[in-house]
């Protein structure tokens, strides 16, 4: 049977053992330690364990006096969420630098759509490569990934090649890729349908597959039809967001460093097209317009102008970073641009939209 699979590039990302390797980097000296947060040796369960102390069957939701019977040098250090969440909160910028579809699950994992993104890029395994070694440079931590058609498969494949790993699963591989994984590594099915499962003969997702709808309905009622589809690859929930879009922008870096504002207006002025495709596809349009500049050295300088409409037309937008760029003398060569639109209508009821005369206005109001 030959499935049409909606063609989407869904990454979800997962922090390796976040709340311990946090504790690891803020102090050092425990590293190498089986270590795990929450709990104690007397009471309690744990939140997390380090990959060390999974070596000796430690696991998050154990008790602590399990833990510590498996493992008796273990290390026990009291959760610090301010400090996760301060960490989390520098991750999911990263995440937003790529796509603003980001699905966070906690404050360490999250789902991304790259099917649309910031870096124009159409390869989803260089973007997830890209993403965690941002997220190592700038937090000292490491994520693993997976990239396939859907939230289903990324979820599953994240898994594969953990710890700092990733792995891509390919439209055309989908269905492999889950025939021969064992049932109980499905995500949403947990231990007690998955013994129910193992009790039908069904081990594999290969075996689920191969059961009709109307036996699995049989056994499992509503949640047959969902189980249908998952063996097939087949899972259409979308990434959902769940913080309203603050700005929309586009930036490029350039192969070699721009000295000469001429280039740079030209550069601008495609910056001002892709903005507006995205801008105008999504009905939105902004007041506040900033221009991002990267410099050689890797500095960074935004120029902002706030107006008294909104705007989402490319010769408004580069009317506006043209007059922002000459605004004071660039001090180097120039390796990004970039535009960013905030101040967003869909944020503010009777919105005033911009006259189509008003280009020349804003030349001299700026």
């Amino acid at each position: 049977m030959t499935t049409i699979i909606q063609n989407r590039k869904i990454i979800h990302i997962d922090m390796d053992a976040f709340y311990a390797s946090v504790e690891e980097l803020d102090f050092p000296h425990l590293k190498d330690k089986p270590l795990a947060v929450g709990g104690s040796e007397n009471r309690g369960v744990l939140c997390a364990a380090n990959y060390e102390a999974r070596k000796f069957g430690v696991r998050s939701a154990m008790s602590g006096v399990q833990a510590k019977r498996n493992c008796p040098q273990l290390v026990f250090m009291p959760p610090r969420f301010d400090r996760y969440k301060e960490i989390s909160k520098k991750i999911r910028a990263i995440f937003f630098e790529y796509t603003d579809l980001v699905e966070p699950l906690s404050l360490d994992e999250a789902y991304l759509d790259v099917t649309q993104n910031k870096k124009n890029s159409s390869n989803a395994t260089a973007l997830a490569a890209e993403i965690r070694e941002r997220i190592f440079t700038e937090t000292g931590l490491t994520a693993s990934a997976g990239i396939s058609i859907n939230k289903f498969v990324a979820k599953i494949a994240s898994d594969f090649n953990k710890p700092n790993g990733q792995k891509t699963v390919k439209p055309e591989e989908v269905e492999s890729f889950l025939d021969v994984l064992d049932i109980k590594k499905f995500y949403g099915i947990g231990k007690v349908t998955a013994d129910k499962m193992y009790h039908l003969g069904i081990f594999t997702g290969l075996d689920l597959k191969n059961k009709t709808l109307p036996e699995l309905e049989k056994h499992f009622k509503n949640s047959a039809e969902y189980y249908f589809n998952i063996s097939r690859g087949i899972h259409h929930s979308a990434v959902k967001p769940n913080r309203k879009i603050k700005s929309v922008g586009a930036e490029r870096t350039f192969s070699k460093n721009l000295s000469s504002e001429i280039y740079m207006e030209e550069r601008l002025m495609n910056i001002a097209e892709e903005l507006e495709k995205r801008l105008q596809k999504n009905k939105i349009s902004g007041k506040t317009i900033t221009l991002k500049i990267k410099y050689s050295d890797f500095s960074l300088q935004t120029r902002s102008k706030t107006l008294l409409y909104f705007i989402n037309d490319k010769d408004l937008l580069f009317d506006v970073v043209k007059n922002l760029l000459y605004q004071e003398k660039l001090k180097d060569s120039v390796r990004l641009l970039g535009i960013s639109v905030n101040n967003l209508n869909i944020h503010q009821k009777n919105s005033i939209e911009a006259p189509k005369s008003l280009s020349v206005q804003l030349k001299l109001e700026l």
